[in-house]
């Protein structure tokens, strides 16, 4: 199965799949890849302000919208054992965000990966408990 394939049946992840249809990134990110998918859990969207993800899925916001989910992907197939205390990683988006492993934790900028190496046909998947913001 492909990174959306794995996050529809995984099932804690609706809103981050309903968010890459409104962005129309679900062809992307289900092609060859490989990508690494840092994949906010259904809580980390809930936790944002009210409205914040009605809002994002409107039709006038899909820019917003790509770029905030293209920040939470990397090109390339990236393990957890690839990761480095103070490593930078370009995103899709063009920004770059940070991974600080601190206390037996890996923190991909404040959001912490709960489940990691979730294998795809086309790429990786972290789970992490934040939803992550390009700057």
């Amino acid at each position: 199965m492909n990174i959306v394939e794995t996050a529809v049946k995984h099932g804690s992840f609706k809103t981050l799949v309903a968010a890459v249809t409104a962005a129309e990134l679900g062809e992307t990110l289900s092609g060859t890849g490989p990508f690494t998918v840092f994949a906010p859990l259904d809580e980390a969207f809930a936790s944002l302000p009210a409205g914040t993800v009605e809002s994002l899925i409107e039709p006038s916001n899909k820019a917003k919208l790509q770029g905030i989910l293209t920040y939470h992907v990397v090109a390339g197939k990236v393990m957890s054992t690839d990761l480095a205390d103070g490593m930078k990683a370009k995103t899709v988006n063009g920004a770059e965000i940070t991974i600080t492993l601190k206390d037996g934790r890996v923190l991909i900028n404040d959001a912490e990966v709960v489940v990691a190496n979730v294998e795809t046909d086309n790429g990786v998947i972290h789970v992490i408990n934040k939803v992550i913001l390009p700057a």
